[in-house]
């Protein structure tokens, strides 16, 4: 007698060595994928991580993330003492507006101490122009402070002389949210201080 279906015992071995076959292939992907991880998870560790000057290791997050800072950090104070001291009788408010949302209340007081001095009034009186000719600021993490000392060129012109001075500022930086176009870098100036101040002669400005 005929029957519209295959033979059961037919149809129960191909099921079975289909899903044989599904769970053989399961597993040996399911090893591989477990061995491309270990391969990958170790490679990241033998290159996730750097060399310290005292031998200690620093992982390399950090490391970028330092880098950055300091990148950052040197345009900031680059950008703070340009507003600070490159003005002349046209720009000073506006540089000055400028720098006060560079740094804190230190930098307020000094920028009022100046102005009680009579600072800016000679500026405007004399028409003179104060021109930044170099910036080399050094910045040192000293217990998680970041702590900078920046020795800035600048010249004063005042018609038929020309004079060149030698100003070394410090302070601290730390890290605020960014303001843009006010704060781009998202650092400030604490602790603001001009501790020398002293006129170059024309063989020290050859040097």
């Amino acid at each position: 007698m005929k029957t519209p279906y295959k033979n059961i015992y037919k149809v129960l071995k191909l099921n079975r060595f289909i899903v044989l076959a599904v769970v053989i292939f399961a597993m040996l992907s399911s090893t591989f994928s477990l061995w491309m991880a270990f391969k990958t998870n170790k490679k990241a560790l033998n290159s996730a991580f750097a060399i310290n000057t005292d031998g200690s290791i620093i992982p390399l997050k950090l490391v970028t993330q330092k880098e950055n800072f300091q990148v950052e950090a040197l345009a900031h104070l680059d950008l703070f003492h340009k507003y600070f001291y490159n003005i002349d009788a046209s720009n000073y408010e506006r540089n000055l507006e400028k720098a006060l949302w560079l740094g804190n209340s230190s930098v307020d007081n000094l920028y009022r101490q100046k102005k009680a001095d009579g600072v800016y009034n000679r500026l405007l009186q004399y028409s003179l122009v104060q021109k930044v000719l170099s910036i080399d600021s050094q910045i040192e993490e000293q217990n998680g402070t970041y702590v900078f000392r920046t020795v800035s060129v600048f010249e004063i012109n005042r018609g038929s002389i020309i004079d060149t001075y030698e100003l070394v500022s410090s302070g601290n930086l730390i890290p605020v949210d960014r303001n843009f176009p006010n704060n781009p870098h998202g650092l400030l100036i604490t602790e603001y201080f001009e501790n020398t101040l002293k006129k170059l002669s024309d063989e020290s400005r050859e040097k």
